[in-house]
Order: C-alpha cells, then structure tokens, then sequence
C-alpha cells in the first residue's frame, strides 16, 4: 500500500445501534472496491472487521476494526465501532480520530439507543455526521418513516436526502442520486436513468437539497434568491461545506443494502465528496488537565510538528498492535517518538497499516493516516506521540464511570503472581475497565460496562495465560453507631513472670459518618500517663477497619478515653492497646450499632413505553425516583437506589428493554440500611465467627 498525504485521506468511524449493519456494510465496501472477491457475513464468522474469535463466537463486534479502502486515489479508513453498548469506550476512542462519524439506522426499527450515543460521541468531538438506513431490503422497511423517525428524534439538525431508494423492501434494487437525478441499479456502478414513477420524489428531493447547499454560505444564498436555482456544481459545493462542518448541523442521507451490496457503490463514492480530507482536522491539546485547550490549526500537514494519538489496543498469543492516529507530522518506521502522558521515550518498530487483523507494512506513516505498531512498552490507549521536549497532551474522551463490578479471583496459584500484571494490561488497553483492590470487604473488583464487557475481558486475560474466575462482589458496608455510651476494659495478665495490666473507661460518641474518626482524651490526675493514651488509641484504631458487629469498616464515631488504672509493673503498650480494643468495641455494642449501605444515583434512558417498568422495578429494589424528564420519545428517569440492590443491574435493564435503555452510575453517599436486612448480615458474620 502507498503512503497517501492528508489531502487523499478520509477517516470514517461507523457507528450505531447493535445489528444496524456497520460490518455488513464494510464487507458490501470493500467488495464494491474490488478489494474482496466475496462478502463475507457476520453469521459465518469470515468478515474482514471482526476478526477475534470472540467477535466469531457472539456474531458482533466487541472493539473497533480499521479497514483502508482505496478508490480514485482516495485513501478512506473505516473504523467499525462495536453497537453493543457495552463497548461504548471503543465508539468514544474511534470517534476521537475521525473526520466523519457515519451513523448506520435499521430502515426497520429505525433511530435506537445505539443512535443516540452515536450523535452524543459525534457531538463530543464536534465531529460532522453521515447518516446511513440501511436494512431496506428487510419486511417492514420503510425510508421514509425512518426518515422522519430520525429527524423527530434530532430536531436541531437538518437531514438531507442525497440518495432515494427504488422500491423497499424485497422491491428494493438501487438508489437514486438526487444531485445528479441517475440511478444505480442493484450492485451495478453504472449510472442509469431512474424509473419514470420517481420524477415527482426525486424533485422534490433535489429542491430540498438545493436549499440546504444554497445555506451553507451567503454568496450561494444570494445567488439562489436571484435567480431561483443553482448549478449542480455550486449544489455539489455547498452541500459539501455543510456537511464537512459540524457546526451547521446539515446530515447528508444515503440509503442502502448492505448485505444485497445495493447502494454501497454510490456511499463510497460520496465519502471522498462529503467527508473532509484529514488535513482539515483540528487537534486540541494542553499540558495539564487545568490549562487552556491549545490548537493545531489545520491544514495539518506531514512536515508539521509530530502529533498522534494512540486509540486501540489489540492483544493475542502473538503481542500487542497499538493503533494510532497521525494527526500532524511524519512518522517513520524505528523512530524514537515522546509520551508525555507517561514522561518516557519510545521506540516505535516496524510501521503497519492494518485491515483487519492483515498486517501491511509501510516505512512511514503521514499527518492525517492511522497506523499501528507492535510491541511498545510504555505508550497505551490515549497516550499522545510527540517529540521530546513537548509536554502537551492530545485531549481524551471524557472517562465513562462504570456500571458494572465483579470480584476476580486466581484460579491457581501460578495465576495469583500474573493476575495483577494481567489485569492492569486490559485496562490499559481499554480505559473503560478499572481493576482495584476494596480494603473494606478484601476483594480485588474488576469493573466495566457490563456483563458481556467483563467476559470478554476475562477470556482475554485467558489468552495472555492467566486464568481468573469472578464472582458477585460483597457490598462495602458501613459501621457507626446512634447514641452515646461507654464502656470500661481490664485487660490483665498474670502467668509468672512479668505480666500485663491495663484498664480503659471509654466513652464512643455518634458523629457524621462522612468526618474523619476523632480520639480525644480527658484523663485528670495522671490515672493514665501519655504513652498508655497513646496505646490506648492505636488500639482503639485497630478495630476500625475490622469493625465490630459485621467486619466492615466504622465510620462516624468519635471515641474519647476519660479514665483508666495503670500498674506500676505489669502496665505495658500492648496491655493497653488490648484494652483500648476491647474497651471500644463493648463501647460501640452498646451504642445502638447500624450499617450503613451505599446508595448510587441512577440517570436511565429508556424508550417511554418502559417507564413503568422501570419505575415499578426501581421501587422493588428500594429505589427513590428523584426525577424524570421526557426526551423526544425516551424518558429520562433519575433514582437514588440501594448499591445491594443494582449488582446486576446492567443485564436487568437490557433485558426489561431489550437492549433500548442506557444507564449512567455515580456514588451519592451511605443511609442507614432498614433493621430486618441488617439484622440478617449481622447474625450471618456471627455465625460464620461461631462456626
């Protein structure tokens, strides 16, 4: 493959709800290219995008695949993101290296969730948008319905037909351009005249496009109130400046068939029209996260200061490939590159281009062209390329909080010393997982997107030979108590020889559980010298992680020694210290103990025939609606719910929804947990303690 210059290059990430056809139509794409002699089908496992065997295993695509086509001298790499929106992370990160995000609709379901986040990621990145309804061969297709279900659902853009379809459904054999009034019929690339019974469509849709290309600028507005039309270049033109700018909100629309391979020619075609050429690109970057936004203002070019950014990571028995997009600059193959994000220097081997999991090898890499490399050891996910001595950093997505934990857990001995490394490498190279060790419930916890997110991950840490098993995670629990009291504690020990003696009077105060444990003391008289207070707390402070009733941390309580007895002998640090412990603990029994539990805020997005459900499940799971707002069809619902109650919630709604909800996730503080519940908790770990 040749190296291409930003002015040839196109750079399209495919985005859209799960099944909508993103890589069915780059399987069409590639065939209409003469790149493939067959297309290959998402149930057969012989795509060219999802290449991974999990990919194969589940019929869909878990992370995004970069596929270069190459037409008229036009350079156009097409980054299929996965729809699932477990895999949100990987739509975010192709997002951010693109120059156009074309959102693939179902002409039969029409504009879903997967659409949603799709415009949201676009609108991050303020990045122009193409819109595809797809599926028109399908029963129940509809392009005009789905039309209209799309600008309904996005009413501050404006949707412009740039193809027809002939027919729908199993009627469906071509498309029709509206600029140049030709049809192309079935796979055919030839353009032919369209059917006699379309005039009428096909002028009205032309009139809307000329109205659309003639808002684009004030010259071609002018000239289209003077003399009531223009050229097909100066329509050409000026739809191709709005759709090329984010700003103007104007979406061009094709229509296609992808696995018929029906108006995928025509699609690509206009790719190299309406998707701006990489050079246009600006890249925003600062050296810290409180700086200004600095810009590389385009035109970016090959002889520009070296700026990349690293997007995707794929791992298998054979290594690691990091992915990266060149964003100014010339990258050439064993050239020493700097990432700022981790203060280091790194050698970048042998350059590649990848389509799909092919390896192409190329001796450098160009502003505006996305490449890959193998075996670094230092750079990851949205780590920048640049050189030494430029400390600023290409701006990353915004973090998505995960919704989803479980508990990881060494199947092996042999697996105990790997999983750490291991797990730290997945998040790596997906910064949508976290991995973390609780203190208060000693579990290490894996956490992500969702069910299906974890298991994917969890088989990858497989191939890198570390086996993991997962299980639901304990809740993280509090222990604070309601009333004072106090307690007194001897603790005395006298078996020959020198023995120990101590004696604490206590008293435990109930404070906000958010502030910071206190130790005070109001010892008179000398009964208990300063080094044996000093005892007395750290003894005090022993049992705080442990905790008293459950074995969860306490929080919320202030403990102040008043009085006590030393002996001039016996008295020792650890008499003491066994004192303090006891003397607090029979301290905080007597105070009333509680749990306290921790609540999570919900934002859901659901479709509005799901509210009650919703609702209605939200109040099984102890769950207080806080709020609800209604959104062009979707509700927008928001709950204050029980951490306990939501373990499982990502799997939940998708099934309440069938797959149509979303839901974000925040920590918004602990409440007491109700008596029968805690009550139950409590005579468990007493149990257990007993057994």
């Amino acid at each position: 493959m040749k190296v291409y210059d930003a002015p040839n290059i196109r750079n399209v990430a495919l985005a859209g709800h799960q099944g909508s056809g993103k890589t069915s139509l780059v399987e069409a794409l590639l065939f209409a290219a003469g790149i493939t002699k067959r297309m290959g089908k998402v149930e057969e496992g012989n795509t060219v995008a999802d290449f991974d065997d999990d990919e194969r295993e589940r019929q869909m695509s878990i992370s995004t695949a970069v596929v270069p086509i190459e037409i008229n001298d036009i350079k156009i790499n097409l980054l299929d993101t996965p729809g699932f929106t477990d895999f949100q992370g990987d739509v975010q990160q192709a997002v951010r290296v693109c120059d156009a995000v074309a959102v693939l609709v179902d002409a039969v379901s029409g504009p879903e969730v997967g659409t949603e986040l799709a415009f949201q990621a676009a609108d991050a990145f303020n990045q122009p948008i193409l819109i595809i309804i797809n599926k028109m061969d399908r029963d129940n297709a509809n392009f005009q319905r789905t039309l209209e279900a799309v600008r309904e659902r996005f009413p501050d853009h404006k949707f412009v037909p740039i193809m027809l379809p002939i027919g729908e459904q199993a009627n469906f054999k071509g498309v029709v351009n509206v600029l140049t009034q030709k049809a192309y019929l079935n796979e055919g690339k030839e353009r032919t005249d369209p059917p006699a019974e379309m005039a009428d469509a096909i002028k009205e849709a032309h009139l809307y496009l000329t109205e659309a290309a003639a808002e684009s600028s004030d010259d071609l507005m002018e000239k289209y109130f003077d003399q009531g039309e223009l050229s097909i270049d100066e329509v050409r033109a000026g739809m191709r400046a709005a759709a090329r700018s984010a700003d103007l909100k104007t979406i061009p629309v094709f229509v296609t068939s992808a696995t018929h391979n029906i108006g995928t020619y025509p699609v690509l075609e206009a790719m190299t029209v309406y998707v701006s050429s990489s050079d246009n690109r600006r890249v925003g970057w600062k050296e810290k996260d409180e700086n200004e936004v600095e810009f590389l203002n385009p035109p970016q070019s090959k002889e520009g200061p070296l700026a990349g950014y690293i997007f995707k990571e794929y791992t298998d028995k054979f290594g690691t490939i990091s992915y990266f997009r060149l964003f100014s600059g010339t990258l050439k193959s064993n050239d020493n590159v700097y990432i700022p994000n981790r203060d280091t220097n790194e050698r970048f081997g042998q350059l590649l281009v990848m389509r799909g999991k092919e390896q192409i090898q190329v001796d450098e890499i160009h502003a505006g062209d996305i490449g890959a490399v193998a075996k670094l050891r230092e750079a990851h996910v949205g780590d920048t390329i640049t050189v030494a001595g430029n400390r600023k950093k290409i701006v990353r997505p915004q973090r998505i909080e995960p919704v989803y934990t479980v508990s990881v857990h060494p199947k092996t001995q042999a697996d105990s010393a790997k999983m750490g490394p291991t797990l730290t490498a997945l998040c790596n190279a997906d910064p949508t997982l976290r991995w973390r060790p609780e203190p208060s419930t000693k579990e290490t916890l894996l956490e992500g997107m969702g069910g299906i997110h974890i298991e994917v991950a969890i088989k990858r840490a497989e191939r890198l030979g570390c086996n993991i098993d997962t299980a639901i995670p304990k809740v993280p629990y509090k222990e604070t108590i309601t009333k004072t009291s106090i307690a007194e504690y001897t603790h005395k020990k006298q078996s020959g020889g020198a023995g120990q003696y101590g004696r604490v009077n206590l008293r435990v105060e109930p404070m906000p559980p958010t502030e910071e444990f206190v130790f005070e003391s109001e010892v008179t008289g000398g009964a208990v010298s300063a080094q044996f207070i000093g005892s007395t707390e750290k003894g005090v402070r022993g049992v705080l992680d442990k905790g008293v009733i459950a074995g969860y941390p306490v929080v919320g309580v202030k403990a102040i020694i008043f009085d006590g007895k030393m002996h001039d002998v016996d008295s020792k640090d650890i008499a003491f210290q066994i004192a303090g412990s006891g003397a607090f603990q029979e301290a905080f029994r007597k105070g009333n103990p509680i749990l306290l539990e921790p609540i999570m805020k919900l934002t859901i997005t659901v479709p509005e025939e799901n509210t009650g459900d919703i609702i209605g499940d939200m109040s099984s799971r102890r769950g207080t609606v806080q709020g609800m707002d209604s959104m062009l069809g979707r509700s927008v619902i928001t709950v204050r719910v029980p951490y306990s109650e939501i373990l499982r919630y990502s799997d939940d709604m998708r099934s309440m929804t069938s797959g149509r909800g979303v839901f974000t996730m925040e920590f918004d503080g602990y409440e007491r947990m109700p008596p029968h519940l805690s009550d139950a908790i409590v005579a468990a770990y007493k149990a257990e303690a007993e057994s």
